[in-house]
Protein backbone atom coordinates (compact mmCIF):
# COMPACT_ATOMS: atom_id res chain seq x y z
CA UNK A 1 0.00 0.00 0.00
CA UNK A 2 1.61 3.18 -1.47
CA UNK A 3 0.97 6.58 -0.35
CA UNK A 4 1.91 9.85 -2.14
CA UNK A 5 2.19 12.97 0.14
CA UNK A 6 2.40 16.17 -2.02
CA UNK A 7 1.60 19.73 -1.77
CA UNK A 8 -2.29 20.19 -3.98
CA UNK A 9 -2.29 22.62 -6.75
CA UNK A 10 -4.58 25.74 -6.88
CA UNK A 11 -7.56 25.32 -8.74
CA UNK A 12 -7.27 26.60 -12.37
CA UNK A 13 -11.13 28.05 -12.00
CA UNK A 14 -9.28 30.97 -9.33
CA UNK A 15 -5.95 32.86 -9.25
CA UNK A 16 -5.90 33.05 -5.08
CA UNK A 17 -3.45 30.25 -3.59
CA UNK A 18 -6.30 28.85 -0.65
CA UNK A 19 -5.80 25.35 0.02
CA UNK A 20 -2.10 25.36 -1.40
CA UNK A 21 -0.48 25.63 1.95
CA UNK A 22 -1.57 22.28 3.43
CA UNK A 23 0.21 18.58 2.36
CA UNK A 24 -2.03 15.87 1.59
CA UNK A 25 -1.28 11.87 2.49
CA UNK A 26 -3.57 9.60 -0.48
CA UNK A 27 -3.02 6.44 -1.17
CA UNK A 28 -2.28 5.03 -5.03
CA UNK A 29 -5.05 2.89 -5.84
CA UNK A 30 -4.30 -1.03 -5.42
CA UNK A 31 -6.98 -2.01 -7.10
CA UNK A 32 -8.88 -1.67 -10.89
CA UNK A 33 -12.30 0.13 -10.67
CA UNK A 34 -15.31 -1.68 -12.06
CA UNK A 35 -18.33 -0.67 -14.54
CA UNK A 36 -21.64 -1.94 -12.95
CA UNK A 37 -23.50 -3.18 -15.96
CA UNK A 38 -27.35 -2.33 -14.73
CA UNK A 39 -26.71 0.86 -13.60
CA UNK A 40 -23.34 2.03 -15.02
CA UNK A 41 -21.61 2.95 -11.83
CA UNK A 42 -17.74 2.72 -11.19
CA UNK A 43 -16.89 0.91 -7.75
CA UNK A 44 -13.70 -0.26 -6.29
CA UNK A 45 -13.16 -3.00 -3.64
CA UNK A 46 -10.06 -0.12 -2.89
CA UNK A 47 -11.13 0.87 0.74
CA UNK A 48 -7.97 3.36 0.95
CA UNK A 49 -9.04 5.24 -1.98
CA UNK A 50 -11.17 6.97 0.18
CA UNK A 51 -8.83 8.22 2.34
CA UNK A 52 -7.27 11.53 2.01
CA UNK A 53 -5.66 13.14 4.97
CA UNK A 54 -4.24 16.54 5.55
CA UNK A 55 -1.29 18.59 7.29
CA UNK A 56 -0.11 21.51 8.10
CA UNK A 57 3.62 20.54 7.17
CA UNK A 58 5.39 18.21 5.04
CA UNK A 59 7.17 17.22 7.92
CA UNK A 60 3.92 16.07 9.89
CA UNK A 61 2.66 14.24 6.82
CA UNK A 62 6.44 12.42 6.65
CA UNK A 63 6.51 11.85 10.31
CA UNK A 64 2.11 10.01 10.39
CA UNK A 65 3.54 7.76 7.58
CA UNK A 66 6.71 6.47 9.11
CA UNK A 67 4.55 6.07 12.19
CA UNK A 68 1.98 4.23 10.61
CA UNK A 69 4.30 2.44 8.79
CA UNK A 70 2.82 3.49 5.82
CA UNK A 71 5.23 3.00 2.44
CA UNK A 72 5.35 6.97 0.55
CA UNK A 73 6.61 8.87 -1.91
CA UNK A 74 7.05 12.29 -1.46
CA UNK A 75 6.14 14.59 -4.61
CA UNK A 76 7.88 18.17 -4.09
CA UNK A 77 5.41 20.97 -5.59
CA UNK A 78 6.72 23.71 -8.54
CA UNK A 79 6.85 26.73 -7.19
CA UNK A 80 5.26 29.47 -9.09
CA UNK A 81 7.10 32.93 -9.06
CA UNK A 82 4.91 35.68 -8.54
CA UNK A 83 2.95 37.67 -11.19
CA UNK A 84 3.05 41.27 -9.25
CA UNK A 85 3.49 43.83 -12.66
CA UNK A 86 4.86 47.00 -11.55
CA UNK A 87 2.09 49.82 -12.51
CA UNK A 88 -0.50 47.37 -12.71
CA UNK A 89 -4.11 47.47 -11.56
CA UNK A 90 -3.56 48.06 -7.86
CA UNK A 91 -1.76 50.98 -8.99
CA UNK A 92 -4.92 53.26 -10.00
CA UNK A 93 -5.91 53.12 -6.29
CA UNK A 94 -2.27 54.59 -4.52
CA UNK A 95 -1.94 56.83 -2.36
CA UNK A 96 0.67 58.69 -3.97
CA UNK A 97 -1.02 59.35 -7.13
CA UNK A 98 -0.78 63.28 -8.34
CA UNK A 99 -3.00 63.68 -10.59
CA UNK A 100 -6.57 61.93 -10.02
CA UNK A 101 -6.94 58.97 -11.93
CA UNK A 102 -9.83 59.22 -14.98
CA UNK A 103 -10.55 56.94 -18.17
Amino acid sequence: MLAKIYQPARSAMTSGQANTKSWVLEYAPESRRTIDPLMGWTSSDDMNGQVKLRFDSREAAVEYAERHRIAFQVLEPKKRRPTIRPRGYGDNFATERRAPWTH
